[in-house]
């Protein structure tokens, strides 16, 4: 099985910044991160697209973040990160990580997506 799990996640004011990590993990098999990405769901809304990075490090964002969000990864770690500077109340929302994870093994490899949980990112005066 794989897990995603997201953290970095909290409460800052407006202007603030915020680091949210998200790793990937394997319980049984080897794993290999490939496609990685942020997506972020406010409140009665529907999940957005906030930044994307394939294994190569070629990145996508969306308008409203740009110059203001970063998005990196370690591929040895399996590892995506989502750092926000100059945070914004309508940033609120839950953000989730989303992967394609190669899973490995003897018969060979096969591709799935992944969802995590989820971390929350609250920005109030």
């Amino acid at each position: 099985q794989v897990q995603l799990v997201e953290s970095g996640g909290g409460l800052v004011q407006p202007g603030g910044s915020l680091r949210l990590s998200c790793v990937a993990s394997g319980s049984i098999s080897s794993i290999l991160a490939m496609a990685m990405g942020w997506y972020r769901q406010a409140p009665g809304g529907q999940r957005e697209a906030v930044a994307t990075i394939s294994r190569g490090g070629s990145t996508n964002y969306a308008d409203s973040v740009k110059g203001r969000f970063t998005i990196s990864r370690d591929n040895d770690k399996n590892t995506a990160y989502l750092q926000m500077n100059s945070l914004r109340p309508e940033d609120t929302a839950v953000y989730y990580c989303n992967a394609d994870v190669q899973i490995l093994h003897n018969a060979g490899r096969m591709l799935s997506n992944y969802w995590g949980q989820g971390t929350q990112v609250t920005v109030s005066s």
